[in-house]
């Protein structure tokens, strides 16, 4: 499983996923990928990445298309990398085990 980390969030939440064992990229590290919402959702479902991003467009996006790509929706307001990184850590296995399931749209609330 390979998350792509949107724009609206910090490069440096790839790098910290990747510190704990998992695929994950930046969006502004492909940079023929065009910002447009329905091209990053077109460019992580080819290539089987999970989106993370604070942008609801994805969310609507995963509950909408048919075959979509799954989006971990952040909800919570501006945060430090810290910050984020502290509210992901308890969760990430229990969403990578839900994604595992099949899971397209989880809510970090």
């Amino acid at each position: 499983m390979t998350f792509l980390v949107d724009a609206n969030l910090p490069p440096g939440l790839a790098a910290w996923l990747r510190e704990r064992g998992h695929g994950a990229i930046h969006i502004h590290d492909h940079p023929g990928v065009a910002l447009d919402d329905r091209a990053i959702f077109e460019f992580a479902r080819r290539h089987q990445y999970v989106i993370i991003t604070k942008d609801e467009d994805f969310a609507t996006l995963a509950t909408l298309d048919d075959k979509p790509a799954a989006v971990i929706w952040v909800r919570i307001g501006n945060a430090t990398n810290t910050m984020l990184q502290k509210r992901l850590a308890p969760l990430l296995s229990e969403i990578v085990q839900r994604l595992a399931t099949g899971e397209t749209l989880i809510e970090v609330v």
